[in-house]
């Protein structure tokens, strides 16, 4: 009987003959030699001999009778030997074996002192500094004991040994756990049957469990899984025995009378009687723990220690399946299959793998898996990939096991799986699809049939059947996804690419099914798929990081698949091309395939004919077809046979000049005959001149038809579309495209040669003249033309903008073209005309045309390419920011559209040029107000949505500015600086008694006042009271709330005045600064200066400055800056200067004398010094504060140890007897909070920096 506390301690002299049951299988029992009473022995070191213990012995500072009170000595020849068990199992040096063999021997000698150090091993293994000394381990109760080293234990970290990441600790939980195997394997036979050693540590263990410190539940957990596993051996083994037993007992009583051995029948009955007793000891203890341990810990509020109870059950389940593979115990797994944590749901499925690749169990689990099958069926689609993964895996293997465990509903589940992004979850669901579907039953009897049928391979039916998956699947334009996920389990199907030709080019025989159209279309698209596959070598494009390095297997494998389907298809493909010319899908597909030849077997295997065979279908298709998407194939496929590494190269150009020369001729006769005719042109003349213009424009994409000078007749097709206005729409916008492409290929010839000034001007005068036509074309009644003429307007400015001398290119510099102001504003009108538009707008344009999602998603992606155009050009500043207020306006509106693009253009613009991003923002909430005050009037509703609008706007933008306000200074005070300007523009036409129009957008300007340092907050009051006058400080009406308001928020300080986030030291030491400063002087008149600035940047004509690059933003100083003139006579090294001081400041051109400085001139030198510790303790404050605010709570040791149960599964307790109520929230531990979401515009979340957003648009 297992006592919950430590049993009572008894005199070993009268226990050598009562307690130790003494196996057969040993000569000598283990504890022959314990008979000495323990208070007349001294201990010895273990591993020595008994004469060793006269010794000096070692003395621990907590034991005054000098004797050590927890570890053992391992001596091995070294100084600093460890000294404990816990020394000796952390460092790993020792065997295992060794280890507890050495502690056996000192349990026969004082079994006291043994267990004590057993018992001070579990508790160090928790991380506690404590130790039990002898006499709390006589006098003491367990939960005293227990109490007392939860008193002493390390409150200052959360971490223990078990949680401690590193490959020491690592090794020490690897170590912890063998160590308590090895310990019951080597006591097996006689010491854990004594009713002393077990019934102690499985006290201690079941206190230690129930412990509120983390660190004692989690340990003693892990131990006493890891002891009932080892106990679950002993079982077995003792089974195994007791059975063998059995059969030997059977045997020899069956004999005849005669020849039956009466003492043999003796022995066998005794032996098996103490088996027996054995058996009834073992499931004594195993019981104990479980139901002491095991049922409270599945539990736990922590999910590490509800995994370990996971794991190990399921160890149990499959080692010793007769005594645990039953309702009873499967029951706690099920439930847990519904745990809030990945890592335990995890542990589950793992578990049920090893019980479900058994076939031999699958009897058992019977009832297990109708009950639970559906809950395992969901867990395919966990929101953990890797819980996902291996619950797509326990799936097949149910599936592998019994073919009717899955309803057909149940594999669909599975089946759509294959396309998922996420390439471990795809894999292994086709893995699943390969079993269900497409493995081969009877591999001999399809060979045979496939050779009636005079087919080369037997797959045929099975690749129809992959074929029909796919189309049923309607998702088309995923068969990459399809073929990667197969790929793994299915590549000898998907490498069947003779089977593939043959169901392709030959005729269908007997019993064979014909292929319609959609399932050819399929079959050519999914036999692309493994080409590529094959050929790369790599996930496609959405699944996976990257191009990982191949090993030299997988090197060998890609070139051996590349030559085969090298072999295969240069003398299938022109045959296949010659059957499918006609169809355009088709074809288009087929092209791709050249791309992933060997294109040296040509050469070395004397192939020309076939490569002459393909040149002519090829010739055929660009003849036969004007679609875009066939055209850039056939177009790609010659750019890749002209290829000058090859020596095909010439057989290849010849053949492509020959066309491009017939398809030019028939473009200049079209356009003359089309020009001559004018209006009066018909639709063959229209006909002729776009085919033959589509094929060249795709040409041209992939090779220089310079010498061929299409440019010209594509010029005069477009001016004659200006002047006449009957240019139909696809040809102007062919024709666009086509020049853009002359340009960029005379470009290119230019770059990479030494151009005289002649071929500049030629081409200067080329991209003006186009560039003009393109502008006017934005005024097109035809929305593609104006699209496309935006967006070659857009990459053309970004060509040959300031950027295109960089890199020794100065030479390059006549041909930088500078958008004007007309242009910039006709780029600005284009955006918001076609891309800040409702859908119902959109609707409306495109003549009620019902658009299904797909088109909405199309058009959606189509607007935000548009936008994205003109913003590079005002991150590159090649369209003045300014320009930027008209798209920020309208973050919020459409945020679910183009908040992306509008936030990371916002970041690189605030990189550029903080003040001037800072102007830009007021600018759009000025912009913003003014057009509600023109809907609503000068009398505003400030409750209004509309209103509300507005200052939530100004909010978002508040909060973009992040939490350094010193980098932020000069930019916020700026922007308060336009706001107050432009709230007290224009005086009330009223008198003087009115308040002004605009002075209820004091109001938004509110929400950007947390962004100032308390002396920047002291410096705007003074500006805004130069606009004051006494009469309206005086003024407490509801028309004069915004005033009083923004005031108010001027003038707050104390707790709601702080850089950043603060805590209270640092509160503390910062106002204690602050009040040293003094306040500045409030300025009776502003300066010239300040009555220059105006808010609104409409009719700023500044000269567009050319930069090589992106600009780097300007530095801002963080101190008061003295006078420059002062400054001039004593200049420091520039070296010497940080960039941001105040030095770098003074002398940098780039810098400006900002509005701060305007206003705080006359105090400077006076106060320099002070201001610049101030700024010192203030950003070593704002860091400190940043890094407290960003760093995780530390973990608290003491938690809750049960976990609520508010509510039940009911369907359970149908089946199941002894159900438990269970219901796992959400744990508290640091990963967890770790991975919560923050909020989109969580000051917290938003720190700006070089990277801003952290997202890459551009």
């Amino acid at each position: 009987m297992i006592n919950s506390e430590f049993p009572v301690l008894q005199d070993s002299s009268n226990e050598s003959g009562q307690g130790d049951t003494v196996s057969l299988s040993l000569s000598v029992s283990e504890l022959d030699d314990t008979g000495e009473g323990k208070g007349k022995k001294k201990r010895g070191r273990p591993g020595r001999p008994p004469q060793a213990t006269n010794k000096k012995a070692r003395k621990s500072p907590v034991d005054k009778g000098g004797r050590r009170p927890n570890g053992m000595a391992q001596q091995n020849g070294e100084g600093g030997d460890p000294t404990t068990l816990f020394e000796v199992v952390k460092l790993g040096k020792s065997a295992m074996q060794s280890v507890v063999d050495d502690w056996i021997e000192s349990y026969k000698q004082d079994r006291d002192m043994a267990l004590l150090d057993l018992i001070n091993f579990f508790i160090q293994c928790s991380g506690c500094k404590g130790t039990v000394r002898i006499e709390m381990f006589r006098n003491m109760q367990n939960a005293e004991i227990i109490r007392k080293m939860t008193e002493e234990f390390d409150e200052d970290s959360g971490d223990y040994p078990l949680t401690i990441a590193g490959p020491q600790w690592k090794k020490f939980r690897y170590n912890f756990c063998e160590f308590i195997g090895v310990l019951i394997r080597q006591c097996q036979y006689s010491i854990i049957y004594d009713e002393y050693m077990m019934d102690t540590v499985i006290s201690l263990l079941t206190g230690l469990s129930d412990s509120q410190v983390r660190a004692f539940r989690h340990t003693s957990t892990l131990a006493a899984m890891k002891l009932m596993t080892a106990l679950v051996n002993v079982a077995l083994n003792l089974s195994i025995n007791q059975d063998n037993t059995q059969r030997q007992y059977e045997a020899e009583r069956n004999k005849v009378a005669g020849k039956r051995a009466t003492d043999k029948l003796e022995l066998l009955l005794e032996k098996r009687k103490e088996l027996q007793e054995n058996q009834d000891e073992i499931e004594n203890m195993m019981n104990s723990i479980f139901k002491g341990i095991f049922v409270h810990r599945y539990r736990d509020a922590i999910a590490e220690i509800r995994a370990i109870c996971i794991e190990e059950i399921g160890v149990w389940m499959k080692l010793y399946s007769d005594a645990f593979l039953n309702d009873s115990y499967l029951k706690y797994v099920g439930w847990t299959l519904h745990d809030r944590q990945g890592e335990v749901r995890l542990k589950c499925l793992k578990a049920l793998q090893t019980l479900y690749t058994n076939r031999g169990l699958f009897p058992k689990l019977e009832l297990f898996t109708n009950r639970f099958k559906d809950r395992i069926v969901s867990m395919t689609l966990d929101k953990e990939y890797d819980v996902a993964v291996e619950a797509i895996r326990l799936v097949t293997l149910i599936l592998h096991g019994s073919e009717d465990a899955l309803s057909n509903e149940d594999c669909e589940n599975v089946y759509h799986l294959v396309y998922s992004a996420h390439r471990p979850v795809a894999v292994a669901a086709g893995e699943f699809l390969h079993r269900k579907l497409f493995s081969r039953h009877d591999p001999q009897a399809e060979e045979a049939l496939a050779k009636r049928r005079g087919r080369n391979s037997p797959n045929g039916n099975l690749i129809r059947m992959l074929v029909l998956f796919f189309l049923e699947s309607e998702l088309h334009e995923h068969a990459a996804y399809l073929v990667d996920s197969l790929w793994d389990s299915s590549q000898e199907l998907l490498k069947d690419w003779d089977c593939m030709i043959e169901l392709l080019l030959e005729e269908p025989v007997q019993g064979e099914e014909v292929l319609g159209d959609r399932h050819e279309s399929a079959l050519i698209e999914l036999m692309v798929c493994t080409i590529r596959q094959a050929a790369e070598a790599h996930p496609p494009v959405g699944r996976g990081t990257g191009k990982r390095v191949l090993t030299a297997k997988e090197k060998k494998t890609q070139v051996d698949d590349k030559n085969k389907l090298t072999e295969h298809f240069i003398i299938a493909l022109p045959m296949l091309l010659s059957k499918y010319q006609a169809d355009a899908e088709k074809v288009a597909n087929l092209l791709q395939i050249p791309q992933y030849f060997d294109l040296e077997v040509y050469s070395s295997g004397r192939m020309e004919k076939h490569l002459d065979a393909l040149l002519k279908q090829i010739r055929v298709v660009v003849e036969k077809h004007t679609e875009t998407e066939v055209l850039e194939a056939c177009s790609k496929t010659y750019s890749i046979l002209c290829s000058e590494e090859y020596t095909i190269m010439n057989r290849v150009d010849i053949a492509r000049s020959q066309l491009i020369d017939e398809l030019t001729d028939r473009f200049n006769h079209s356009v003359e005959d089309l020009l001559q005719e004018g209006d009066e042109a018909d639709d063959d003349d229209i006909y002729s001149v776009l085919s033959s213009l589509k094929k060249l424009t795709a040409f041209h994409n992939a090779h220089d038809l310079t010498k061929w000078d299409l440019f010209k007749n594509c010029y005069r097709l477009l001016k004659m579309g200006i002047e006449q206005g009957s240019m139909p729409e696809q040809i102007a916008v062919q024709a666009l495209q086509c020049s853009h492409y002359s340009i960029l290929w005379q470009l290119v010839r230019i770059t990479e040669g030494s151009p005289s000034k002649d071929d500049l001007v030629a081409l200067r005068r080329v991209v003006k003249s186009f560039l003009a036509v393109c502008q006017q074309c934005l005024s097109n009644v035809n929305t593609p033309v104006k699209e496309q003429a935006f967006m070659l307007l857009c990459d053309l400015l970004m060509i040959f903008s300031h950027q295109l001398t960089t890199g020794s290119r100065e030479a390059l510099q006549p041909l930088v073209f500078n958008p004007d102001n007309t242009l910039q504003s006709e780029l600005l009108s284009f955006v918001l005309d076609h891309v800040f538009i409702d859908q119902d707008d959109e609707n409306q344009s495109m003549e009620g045309d019902e658009e299904d999602e797909a088109n909405k998603i199309e058009a959606l992606h189509k607007r935000r390419n548009l936008l994205a155009a003109f913003s590079k050009l005002i991150i590159y500043d090649i369209v003045d920011m300014p320009a930027a207020a008209d798209i920020f306006k309208h973050y919020m509106k459409y945020y679910n559209d183009y908040g992306d693009i509008i936030k990371e253009t916002l970041s690189k613009t605030r990189q550029t040029d903080k003040i001037q991003c800072a102007k830009t923002l007021i600018l759009s909430l000025q912009q913003l107000f003014n057009e509600l005050v023109q809907d609503q009037g000068p009398n505003l509703d400030r409750t209004s949505s509309h209103v509300s609008g507005i200052k939530e706007l100004a909010r978002r933008f508040a909060l973009t500015f992040g939490l350094d306000q010193i980098k932020t200074r000069e930019a916020v005070a700026t922007l308060h600086k336009d706001g107050i300007d432009f709230a007290f523009k224009f005086p009330n036409p009223k008198g003087a008694e009115y308040p002004p129009p605009n002075l209820a957008f004091l109001e938004v300007l509110c929400e950007f006042s947390s962004k100032l340092l308390r002396q920047d907050k002291k410096t705007v009051h003074s500006y805004l009271e130069k606009f004051m006058t006494e009469y309206m400080m005086e003024r407490r009406e509801d028309v004069w709330l915004p005033l009083i308001a923004y005031r108010n928020s001027l003038l707050t300080g104390g707790d709601e005045d702080r850089m950043s986030v603060t805590t209270g030291s640092t509160t503390s030491r910062a106002s204690t600064v602050r009040s040293k400063r003094g306040r500045p002087p409030l300025h009776k008149k502003r300066t010239d200066a300040d009555e220059s600035v105006d808010g609104s940047w409409v009719m700023r004509n500044d000269t567009i400055q050319t930069p090589g690059g992106l600009q780097t933003p300007q530095l801002t100083s963080t101190v008061l800056r003295e006078n420059p003139r002062q400054a001039a006579e004593h200049i420091p090294e520039q070296d010497s200067s940080e960039p941001g001081s105040e030095p770098d400041y003074i002398h940098n051109p780039q810098m400006q004398m900002s509005w701060l400085d305007q206003q705080k001139m006359d105090e400077v030198n006076r106060k320099e010094r002070g201001g610049m510790n101030y700024m010192k303790a203030r950003s070593g404050g704002v860091r400190q504060q940043v890094r407290g605010l960003m760093e995780d709570d530390a973990e608290p040791i003491f938690e809750d140890v049960m976990m609520s149960s508010r509510g039940q599964l009911e369907d359970m307790n149908e089946e199941f007897e002894d159900t438990m109520v269970i219901d796992l929230p959400p744990s508290r531990n640091r990963r967890e909070r770790a991975e919560l979401r923050p909020d989109f515009f969580d000051s917290t979340a938003i720190i700006e920096d070089d990277s801003g957003f952290g997202m890459q648009m551009f």
